[in-house]
């Protein structure tokens, strides 16, 4: 992986909470969101200037999300003005707001993919997890409306110690319900979810459900990816070298958008303030874009410069040969030990002797 100017990186991904309002009251969610309003949030046309600066920076994925992004009026304006600016606008949204109206409105405004997520493979663990009663049932009836519109989706799926032991057969589910991807996200203990910290599964635990997820990508029609879980992209490799397979980066997922953890450098989130941040749970101010261009931000904040700088990890992080591919989760080192450069608390990995970042 060749070297980049820090100033230079493009964003791939922007995952922007255009509203923190919500349905549900989810107790992982980072944002403890509720029907609001929020003082604070970002009128329409902020939103659309932010679009045209973020335009100037590349033509990342923009990930519109929340709280539930449906519960923006303007939702489908602003994915509409993306679209026509060339980005490719997605949704995550909890899937219990859909109807064949909104279906219809999503296609129209170029909505390219929505993710639902599905943290248990029956009501009773979705429920539970969501503490809506007939949220699961909701989420399956919204995946069936997109079906019939022609929308694909993904399946996402946080994963704790409550679930660990079903992520098979919420695989299975996802395959069953035509999904085109299953994305996995390792519990990060913040926000609400550090009320959830004993919900978070061990380092033995998320490397032996990684080499599952890895095994099972030659096994399963869908596109599979760990997000928050930036050692799978080790993973990958190690498996790789171990069958004497080279390591090709369409084969293993290893572009610049599926690098480990992202944030600061292919990636960043935007909060319904404006705040920018390298992702949401690392939830340090980097610029607000009331005051600053998102140009100025992604291309001269001094954080996500750090995170550009290799040779600034700390810890076994910094000492791995893996470190471009896998970077460790910069949230879960900072809220372990207030130091978001500091080495990932739950890789069991120790590095070789020999270190080469390339």
């Amino acid at each position: 992986m060749k070297e980049e100017n820090p100033h230079t990186y493009q964003p791939r991904l922007v995952a922007w909470e255009i509203t923190r309002s919500c349905n549900l009251n989810c107790v992982h969610c980072r944002a403890a969101s509720e029907r609001g309003p929020y003082s604070g949030e970002l009128d329409t046309k902020k939103c659309l200037d932010i679009l045209d600066q973020i335009v100037q920076t590349g033509k990342p994925i923009i990930i519109l999300t929340g709280g539930e992004p449906l519960l923006r009026n303007d939702v489908f304006e602003l994915a509409r003005y993306g679209t026509d600016l060339g980005l490719r606008m997605v949704m995550a949204t909890n899937g219990t707001l859909l109807t064949r109206a909104i279906v219809e409105e999503m296609t129209a405004s170029g909505i390219k993919r929505v993710s639902i997520s599905l943290d248990g493979a029956a009501p009773q663990e979705h429920d539970q997890f969501r503490k809506v009663p007939g949220a699961f049932q909701s989420a399956l009836d919204g995946i069936e409306l997109l079906k019939r519109g022609g929308v694909e989706y993904q399946i996402n799926t946080t994963v704790t110690k409550h679930n660990l032991h079903q992520v098979d057969r919420i695989l299975d589910l996802a395959i069953e319900l035509g999904a085109v991807a299953h994305h996995l996200f390792l519990l990060v203990p913040t926000g609400r979810a550090k009320e959830m910290i004993d919900q978070e599964i061990e380092a033995s635990e998320y490397e032996k459900l990684l080499h599952w997820f890895s095994d099972m990508r030659n096994k399963t029609p869908l596109h599979l990816k760990a997000t928050c879980a930036p050692h799978y992209y080790r993973i990958l490799r190690q498996e790789a070298h171990a069958k004497g397979e080279k390591v090709d980066f369409e084969t293993y997922g290893l572009d610049a958008v599926t690098r480990g953890c992202l944030g600061g450098v292919s990636f960043c989130f935007v909060s319904y303030e404006g705040v920018v941040q390298p992702c949401g749970y690392l939830e340090l101010n980097c610029g607000d874009l009331k005051q600053s261009s998102f140009k100025s931000i992604w291309e001269n904040s001094e954080v996500f410069l750090r995170l550009r700088d290799f040779s600034a990890y700390k810890g076994k992080c910094g000492r791995c040969e893996y470190l471009k591919f896998c970077g460790g989760c910069r949230a879960r080192a900072f809220e372990s030990t207030g130091d978001y450069m500091a080495e990932e608390p739950l890789c069991t990995y120790q590095p070789s002797q020999k270190v080469s970042h390339g």
